[in-house]
């Protein structure tokens, strides 16, 4: 995660959000969200995506130095996350409003620090990890899950159709 306030971040972890906890349960996996704000900022954060399962923050930027996640944008901008709705201008506009008049957050964080996922365990074991190269590099939240053992999850807004 980079920054509470990024709306590619916002977005992202709204998408989160609507992972089960029994899905998680049954393949006993747990899902850890990484800011990088201070903690008062986890539970408007967490109001304002609906996120409920594990969150921690890393306000000196440590665990992300460790895990050699870049700061700054990369050269591959094409890339695109499809858990993201928003277009640019618009979401940095919501982002810098939320900023003004959210009473809980300020401007803690570094913006061109980028992160990313990875999948870990048992033990230390890195069994998967994605630095992303910029705010729109997230990895989609199916890979991971599929990955981890996890059953998927349909983030379009779209009634899905089932044969009978």
């Amino acid at each position: 995660l980079q920054s509470f306030l990024c709306y590619t971040c916002k977005e992202y972890v709204e998408d989160l959000a609507k992972v089960p906890k029994a899905f998680l349960q049954e393949a006993n996996v747990r899902l850890i969200v990484i800011g990088q704000s201070s903690y008062n900022h986890i539970k408007p954060f967490c109001s304002l995506t609906g996120y409920t399962h594990e969150m921690y923050v890393d306000p000196q930027r440590e665990i992300y130095k460790r895990l050699g996640m870049k700061r700054g944008e990369g050269n591959n901008v094409s890339v695109r996350s499809p858990h993201v709705k928003s277009n640019t201008l618009l979401g940095s506009i919501r982002s810098i409003w939320r900023a003004m008049t959210g009473p809980a957050f300020d401007f803690q964080g570094d913006p061109s620090q980028q992160g990313g996922a990875l999948i870990i365990g048992p033990g230390n074991e890195v069994h998967f990890s994605h630095l992303d190269k910029n705010r729109l590099d997230h990895v989609p939240i199916n890979t991971v899950l599929q990955l981890a053992g996890v059953k998927t999850v349909n983030f379009s807004n779209q009634p899905q159709i089932i044969d009978i």
